[in-house]
């Protein structure tokens, strides 16, 4: 198994949403993303931020964002999100029926192109598609909320990923969503994954930078131990 250096992307649904600009800072220089979920009220039962409040952060902080849109129709409102400078734009499998040609759109404007898979969805008829993607995101919970409970059959996803990655030596990051914390995320990172969201372990954190790199530590232990 070949799996890069670990990236730990903070998301900011954890954070205080009335000092947004001062939680993402909290993590600077520590994460190496920062997660954006954004959600419409109708792929998901939650609605959190959208475009607007993405430019704006865009300007407070130079680390890059992952931003990931569980809405419908994303063919229409992703682009937007690459012109506004994310770095990678993550949609999902469920809610777009040409997902290749939407992650040619995301390229084409500048952004890395992301997959993810929800708690439901089978990973198999998707792995083909794999080439035409920078990032897989599994989720290992259900997506829509955050804080809940970490699923760890859900792993057997990122195993059958990161066999299909590696027995293709595709350049792709595999990314879970979903419970990530000091007590799962050795789990993830050990199944293949090298990309890990942690909101609450982060933003719940006396110490939320501290605990960015405590994370990390803890995913580099696991892939050195595999």
């Amino acid at each position: 198994m070949t799996v890069p250096p670990p990236i730990v992307a903070p998301s900011i649904l954890a954070a205080d949403f009335a000092r947004l600009a001062e939680e993402v800072r909290a993590v600077e220089g520590a994460a190496d993303w920062l997660h954006v979920d954004v959600m419409d009220n109708h792929f998901v039962p939650n609605l959190t931020i959208g475009l607007p409040v993405v430019q704006s952060l865009r300007a407070a902080t130079q680390i890059p964002f992952d931003v990931h849109l569980m809405i419908t129709d994303p063919r229409r409102w992703a682009p937007g999100y690459a012109d506004a400078g994310a770095y990678n734009v993550t949609f999902h499998a469920e809610a777009c029926d040409d997902p290749v040609a939407l992650a040619k759109d995301l390229r084409s404007a500048g952004a890395k192109a992301g997959l993810a898979i929800d708690r439901d969805t089978p990973i198999e008829p998707y792995l083909e598609l794999l080439p035409s993607f920078d990032t897989l995101l599994i989720m290992t919970i259900k997506a829509g909320f955050g804080g809940q409970r970490f699923i760890p059959q859900l792993l057997e996803k990122v195993r059958a990923a990161r066999r299909h990655v590696d027995s293709g030596h595709l350049e792709l990051r595999i990314e879970v969503d979903g419970g990530i914390a000091a007590d799962t995320i050795e789990q993830a990172a050990a199944a293949g994954a090298d990309a890990f969201v942690a909101g609450t372990a982060v933003y719940g954190a006396a110490d939320p930078a501290e605990a960015v790199r405590r994370l990390r530590g803890l995913a580099e232990r696991a892939v050195a131990g595999a």
